[in-house]
């Protein structure tokens, strides 16, 4: 039976919607800006509404007002033709006054309508009856009444109350509505064009100018003109423009120095056959000269042999290297005073007239690959002797200190010379290939290949200390083995 298959297969993903957004920035800003102001315009809405149905409905309670004081002069000499008068020239069709001796009495009376009136207090100040009052009057439908009640000004009373038909009340909130609306989109429009014009100006110009730049840039970053035009701004804008520029500075530098590590990569693994066979072919010398008895070469024999197996080791890893990859490190104790003269001997120290000073015990042992420490060393011993051989005006004699120090379970590796020091154009990029040596005919690759092969091994090399009396590196090694034990000679007895 075959397997079920996974439920991201049967079951496909749910698409999200998408919704109709603009695309570019200054689409959506500007969208933004007028949403937002109208938003805010809206919000104003309710209250100028309350507020127009207040002052209209207020006076509609002093023309009744007035109306009741003449009625009330008049007594009973206002006909029914008169009342209808009164009443449709305050725009009411019923006035009611509330007193203390007589409670609530109806001074003028006009038609009644068969549908009971909704009730409006003036009086109350609850921002939820004062701002749903003009709604009540909007969606309530038509044909109604309202009552309202509110404190009177002209008569001395406890509250004076009208009935008034709310057709031409409900018509002129409408048209105030409508209004409302016209200058809330014009003010939202004008005021979404300016914001937008200056964020344009200020924000989304420059943001482009960047984004431009680092498009041309992902296309063509060997081209010296792509690059962002700095604005000299000292907002975050011109922060950014100027990170970026550096950015892509790095990168070039970057760039350039890969390229090169690559076309170094290829050279040798074009060589890399021939140099194999002329190792072969010194390997097969060796062999020939092995047989000869001869003391002075049996002497110099297995040093050559040595350095021929690290010559064949490494030619076989040359690819490798050119690829920037180390083989991983096989750390073994390794005897370190021993090391170090190999590597001085390698590294010509005696030639040049250098001399070597050990502050390390003959059994004093490190953990580490002994081929990559070697090269270390080597490159460490030769970096010291070319700094010493070109110092100009020198008088003394050359010198390297090699110091084991135990520290926090790690072994440290001092190396210390009396040559001139680093400049300070060295010190920035001392560890980088191509760009760290302090002399003209330096390729900058010794320091880079011994930093890279102490952090394979899980340390470091860093320079320590520099002057005009000299440099000190510090290669740091995990673990401090113990020293190796002491072989004692045994004689042997002659037969009698």
């Amino acid at each position: 039976m075959a397997d079920a298959a996974p439920l991201s297969q049967e079951l496909p993903r749910p698409r999200r919607p998408r919704f109709l957004w603009p695309g570019g920035l200054s689409a959506r800003l500007l969208t933004l800006t007028i949403l937002f102001v109208a938003g805010g315009g809206a919000l104003a809405l309710p209250p100028a509404l309350a507020s127009f149905e207040r002052q209209w409905l207020l006076e509609r309670v002093r023309a009744a007002e007035t109306v009741s004081r003449f009625a009330d002069i008049a007594k009973t000499s206002v006909n029914g033709p008169q009342r209808e008068q009164l009443l449709r020239g305050a725009g009411v069709e019923w006035v009611a006054v509330q007193t203390k001796d007589l409670g609530l009495s109806l001074v003028l009376e006009g038609k009644r309508t068969s549908q009971a009136p909704y009730f409006v207090d003036l009086r109350d100040e609850a921002p939820t009856a004062w701002l749903g009052a003009p709604f009540q009057t909007l969606f309530g439908g038509p044909g109604r009444s309202v009552r309202v009640r509110a404190e009177p000004r002209f008569i001395a009373a406890q509250f004076i109350e009208v009935v008034a038909p709310d057709a031409e009340l409900r018509k002129e909130l409408l048209s105030y509505l409508w209004r409302m609306v016209i200058i809330v989109a014009a003010v939202a429009t004008l005021a979404g064009g300016l914001v937008y014009l200056s964020l344009n100006l200020f924000l989304v110009r420059p943001m482009q100018r960047i984004t431009y730049a680092m498009e041309r840039f992902r296309a063509h970053p060997d081209d010296a003109e792509a690059r962002v035009a700095l604005s000299g701004r000292r907002d975050e804008i011109g922060r950014a423009e100027a990170e970026l520029d550096r950015m892509q500075a790095d990168l070039r530098v970057a760039l350039n120095s890969r390229a090169r590590l690559a076309a170094l990569g290829e050279a040798v693994a074009k060589i890399n056959h021939d140099l194999k066979n002329m190792l072969t072919s010194a390997q097969i010398a060796s062999e020939r000269l092995a047989a000869l008895k001869d003391p002075k070469v049996s002497q110099a024999l297995p040093r050559l042999e040595r350095a021929l197996d690290r010559a064949v080791k490494l030619a076989s890893g040359v690819l490798a290297y050119g690829k920037t990859q180390e083989p991983t490190p096989d750390p073994r104790p390794v005897l370190l005073a021993a090391a170090v003269e190999a590597a001085a001997e390698e590294a010509r120290l005696a030639e040049s007239h250098v001399k070597l000073f050990l502050q390390i015990g003959p059994t004093e042992q490190v953990s580490a690959d002994a081929d990559q420490l070697h090269r270390m060393l080597v490159n460490l011993l030769r970096n010291a002797r070319e700094a010493i051989e070109h110092q100009v005006g020198r008088a003394s004699a050359g010198r390297v200190e090699v110091i084991l120090i135990r520290a926090d379970g790690a072994s440290l590796i001092r190396v210390a010379d009396n040559g001139p020091g680093l400049p300070d154009r060295a010190r920035e990029r001392l560890f980088l290939p191509f760009a760290g040596s302090g002399r003209p005919d330096g390729a900058g690759l010794g320091l880079a290949i011994a930093r890279e092969l102490a952090q394979g091994h899980g340390g470091d090399l860093t320079l320590a200390e520099t002057s005009a009396k000299g440099a000190v590196f510090e290669l740091r090694l995990p673990g401090a083995p113990p020293p190796a034990p002491v072989r004692r000679r045994t004689t042997a007895s002659r037969p009698a």
